[in-house]
């Protein structure tokens, strides 16, 4: 008995479902939803680059994305050093690395990180100095006036230099200039110390002092003008 029940349950026909997912798809083709993706949602008989209906909506989500090639930038390491921090569990030993990148054409970035190697920790730095980048203003391969600046105990001036003079500073203050781009300039340090970073910082930050005149696009002078009273008269 019961397999003959189960015999006659098989053998009952069943209503096919296709009119109502066909009525379904109708409905939803209508409404803009369902229709082959070009590049958008698609909400529409437009859809190209867009919401549907709307074509001239330029990005489109899901079409092809137009990655920008990546700017790559000439880099140079300052210093690598060994730091250790002492914790509760005992020490921690990382790497911190100082690192310059520039274009040699009037960017250039600083950025010190610390990382578990030496590979991390240049990624790192070569990562925040590419966001700390500033634009300095070059004058036929100089600076374009004398500008002071300090950073902890390091303190620098920079002057502007003749054609053919050549960077004429030491140190981390060097590698700057010339990743930013200058061929003639001089540079003092006025501080004893000779910490590397502060060194840096105070030649980074001498550079983003620099301004120009804006009105012919030349130098602007800094330098004091005698005036014909302090003149001396014979």
């Amino acid at each position: 008995m019961e397999q003959d029940n189960t015999q006659q349950q098989n053998n009952v026909p069943q209503t096919p479902a296709q009119p109502a997912a066909a009525a379904l798809q109708g409905a939803r083709q209508q409404r803009g939803f369902g229709g082959p993706r070009q590049g958008g949602f698609n909400r529409g008989p437009g859809g190209q680059g867009g919401f549907g209906g709307k074509p001239g909506f330029r990005r489109g989500f899901g079409g092809p994305r137009g990655d920008k090639p990546e700017k790559l930038y000439d880099s140079k390491t300052i210093e690598i050093s060994r730091v250790t921090r002492v914790t509760g569990g005992g020490k921690k030993m990382s790497f911190r690395s100082i690192v310059v990148i520039g274009d040699k054409n009037g960017k250039v970035g600083l950025g010190v990180a610390k990382g578990k190697d030496v590979a991390m920790a240049n990624e790192k730095a070569g990562r925040y100095a590419k966001r700390a980048m500033i634009i300095v203003p070059i004058v036929n391969g100089t600076i374009p006036h004398e500008v002071r600046s300090r950073a902890g105990a390091s303190e620098i001036i920079l002057k502007p230099q003749a054609q053919g003079r050549g960077i004429v500073a030491g140190g981390a203050a060097r590698v700057i200039f010339s990743m930013a781009g200058y061929k003639n300039v001089t540079a003092k340090y006025l501080g004893n110390t000779k910490n590397k970073l502060n060194n840096a910082r105070a030649a980074f930050l001498a550079l983003s002092k620099l301004k120009m005149n804006k009105k012919k696009g030349e130098a602007k002078d800094q330098l004091a003008v005698a005036k014909p009273s302090d003149q001396i008269q014979e």
